[in-house]
């Protein structure tokens, strides 16, 4: 396995096969502690195949990614518990409308420590009942992984309406859809948020002003997902706005906060969601401070859970102490 050290993280690489390249590449970049995503093939025979040999079924490859990623920032559990959302694991023959042996899936691991890691979440995901087939998505040693053509690296930024009408049209987003934050899945949030966390995360209310957790919190430390536990803001960039409600000038991590226009209540404002749990957190407005950007981050206090900088170590959010050591954000 390939691994350095770079300012007291490591890098390591995963490598995952989940059909249609193009698809696989947008789940992982731009998250939090993701270096590179590169398109390529892998699981074969024939040394620096073509698109063409791969597609042609003859030389036993995968379309695959490669992610180089900081576990610290990222762990492997999390890169593997992204993968199993994007993927349709009962099926043998390939994914949704691409067929053949190179569209099958499978988690190409680079150590035993990333294999069983990988059995447990595939166990996992068999006993959860999600799905009425079993996993046939396979575990296997990783080997040469040869880099696609330049045309295919990072194709959804390069085609980014072929790239929408492909993935629509192929079927992936509607079996997503259909299996992942089902009706189910809300029902077992129910149980473990209150009332106004459910209403706000779930639902897109709104909780009232000045009558919330956080929106005058002082505490030094980071606001995360309270569903999921993924990074949001930091008190390094909350600010008074006046407005009832916490507010920042930023996220904490850019990749993990998603915006959506929101034409409800007879008006266009723009939405921010959380990018792994698709919690509801609140809106994003052009009148923040100017001197930090001119944004506001309007956030519910009930889509948030405040690590205080003192037990963020212990809670898995080490990596972000440096920003409070150095006195404030680049």
């Amino acid at each position: 396995m390939e691994e350095k050290t770079n300012h007291n993280h490591r890098e390591e690489l995963a490598t995952f096969a989940g059909g249609c390249f193009w698809c696989m590449v947008t789940p992982f970049d731009q998250l939090p502690g993701i270096k590179k995503v590169v398109s390529g093939y892998t699981g074969g025979h024939k040394p620096n195949p073509t698109y063409q040999e791969v597609c042609s079924e003859t030389t036993g490859h995968a379309e695959a990614v490669q992610i180089t990623f900081d576990p610290i920032v990222f762990p492997y559990e999390k890169l593997l518990d992204t993968f199993w959302q994007q993927i349709d694991p009962t099926d043998t023959g390939g994914q949704f409308h691409d067929r053949g042996e190179s569209y099958r899936t499978a988690i190409f691991y680079h150590t035993e420590e990333q294999r069983r890691k990988a059995e447990a979440s595939k166990q996992e995901l068999e006993q959860s009942g999600r799905f009425s087939r079993p996993i046939a998505t396979e575990i296997v040693p990783a080997g040469e992984f040869y880099e696609a053509e330049e045309y295919h690296q990072d194709y959804y930024q390069k085609n980014p309406l072929r790239y929408k009408m492909y993935r629509k049209g192929s079927g992936r987003d509607a079996f997503i859809e259909q299996h992942w934050n089902t009706p189910q899945d809300k029902e077992r949030l129910r149980g473990r948020l209150t009332p106004m966390q459910f209403e706000v995360t779930q639902n897109n209310a709104t909780e009232p002003p000045f009558q919330n957790e956080f929106w005058d919190h002082h505490g030094e430390g980071i606001y995360v997902d309270i569903v999921s536990g993924e990074p949001l803001f930091s008190s390094l960039d909350k600010f008074d706005s006046g407005c009832g409600w916490p507010s920042f000038t930023k996220p904490l991590v850019s990749g993990n906060v998603k915006e959506k226009e929101d034409y409800s209540h007879f008006m266009i404002r723009t939405e921010v969601r959380s990018r792994e749990a698709d919690s509801h957190l609140g809106h994003v407005f052009p009148d923040g401070p100017k001197d930090a950007g001119g944004l506001r981050y309007c956030i519910n206090s009930a889509s948030l859970r405040f690590i205080p900088k003192e037990q963020m170590e212990q809670e898995g959010y080490g990596a972000y102490l440096a920003l409070f050591e150095r006195g404030g954000r680049d």
